[in-house]
């Protein structure tokens, strides 16, 4: 077998690979004589049929056969002599295989980026020293406040007005025949002005009373998330059941003490304080990992492969519909499609395998290793951080080596990242000032 390989470039090579005639025409005669045992041909006994009978009846179904067991057969023993290692499907377009001579074919593959050394200490980074704030404790109250809120009934006799939380029933109606996609609804709660189904109509409940009912039409727009409504006139039938109002509760120890069991005001704010720290830490974690993969991959010139992007945007365009699906949508009601989701994320899945080889690249360059007690440690933490007995996830890794696997290397990627960190020079900021909505104006009247 000959085999040479051709550069497209850094990462996608084309293998041209002939198969000498002395093994095609083996396989052939294996094929036929296999055949020739068990055809059933009209005129002739089980294994009396000649083979130029067969070639005749069989010669396409016996050449698309050999075709791919040559083919399956060379491209592995062509991949060990250029030693390639090659990442997703090869891409092979076959030619016919003739009846006599070689058979040449080309098989197009990419391969994993050979990186230079990272060059990675004397990074300088920006620490922003976020500090919490009484108001942030405040506004993170007030939501829960919100949160605990309970919806009364008004007694008093009103119309319903922008803002009122109103229970409703509603039917809609396409062409006067009941439509699937506004089904009869009872005792639907919305707050007006919200527009979960579409703010026109809740323009049309401003003025009701309780047991009013009313009859209107509503455009639904092109754009609308609901591709079954797009552009579509439906009229409504609705009588609106009740009025209600949003009464918070108070701010204090029995909020506290509703929200989780805490002792006190002081304890549920301690605990937010807490909760908004880690956030910050977070923040801070995800900065200096921004900034260092902006530097690296400056320094870093290297091609990746599309296969490696690819499966990383699967991953990214799974992970949206499960996003999705826990909450009951859909991509099609969101108005979104994989492909979209994919189109609009590719540089991101793009810089996100970067890094991953970057990584990878630093743990063998270091030599990085992940000793035992530093896997228990980790499998501790992830016991903690989902609540679940440690001996339950060592079980579910006994079970899923790769998984293992893929877990231990993100723990040598979190090693690389604090090298990374522990080697560069850290200057420490005061966070950036929002401006204030004044301030936004004059510096756009200035700009104009």
């Amino acid at each position: 077998m000959q085999v040479s390989v051709e550069d497209i470039n850094s990462v996608k090579k084309t293998l041209h690979i002939e198969i000498p005639e002395a093994d095609v025409a083996s396989e052939l005669d294996k094929a036929y004589n296999e055949l020739k045992k068990r055809a059933k041909v009209k005129g002739f006994r089980p294994g009396k049929v000649p083979r130029s009978v067969v070639v005749r009846l069989f010669k396409k179904d016996v050449h698309a056969d050999v075709t791919s067991k040559l083919i399956q057969s060379s491209f592995m023993d062509a991949l060990k002599e250029t030693d390639l290692n090659i990442v997703g499907t090869p891409q092979v377009n076959p030619p016919e295989l003739q009846d006599s001579g070689p058979y040449n074919y080309d098989a197009t593959v990419e391969i994993s980026p050979e990186i230079e050394d990272i060059d990675y200490k004397g990074l300088t980074l920006k620490r922003t020293n976020y500090k919490i704030s009484d108001e942030e404790v405040d506004t993170q109250l007030k939501m829960l406040q919100k949160n605990m809120a309970q919806h009364q009934k008004v007694e008093a006799a009103r119309p319903a007005q922008d803002g009122d939380f109103v229970l409703i029933d509603y039917e809609g109606f396409k062409d006067g025949r009941p439509f699937a996609e506004t089904a009869k609804t009872e005792n639907f709660n919305l707050k007006i002005g919200e527009g979960p189904i579409i703010k026109d109509f809740d323009d049309q409940l401003v003025g009701l009373q309780p047991g009013d009912s009313k009859e209107f039409a509503v455009k639904f727009p092109a754009d609308y998330f609901n591709d079954k409504l797009k552009d579509l006139e439906i009229s409504f039938q609705v009588t609106l059941n009740e009025i209600r109002e949003e009464v918070l509760p108070a701010i204090d120890d029995v909020l506290a003490k509703k929200a989780g069991q805490y002792e006190s005001l002081d304890d549920l704010k301690k605990i937010i304080t807490e909760n908004l720290e880690q956030g910050y830490a977070k923040r801070v974690d995800q900065e200096l990992n921004e900034q260092i993969f902006t530097h690296l991959i400056e320094k870093s010139d290297f091609e990746v492969p599309d296969a490696m992007v690819d499966m990383e945007l699967e991953g990214i365009v799974n992970e949206a519909e499960r996003s999705f699906a826990y909450r009951n949508i859909t991509l099609e009601e969101m108005g979104l499609s994989k492909e979209s989701i994919a189109e609009k994320y590719r540089d991101t899945a793009l810089k996100q395998v970067k890094r991953h080889l970057i990584l990878g690249k630093m743990i063998k360059q270091e030599e990085l290793a992940l000793s035992d007690d530093e896997l228990e440690d980790a499998l501790n933490e992830m016991a903690t951080s989902f609540n679940q007995p440690v001996a339950e996830i060592k079980t579910y890794y006994d079970q899923n080596k790769d998984k293992l696997e893929y877990f231990k290397h993100t723990i040598l990627e979190k090693k690389a990242i604090k090298l990374i960190i522990d080697t560069s020079k850290i200057e420490d900021v005061e966070p950036e000032k929002e401006p204030a909505v004044g301030d936004e104006s004059e510096t756009a009247a200035a700009d104009g």
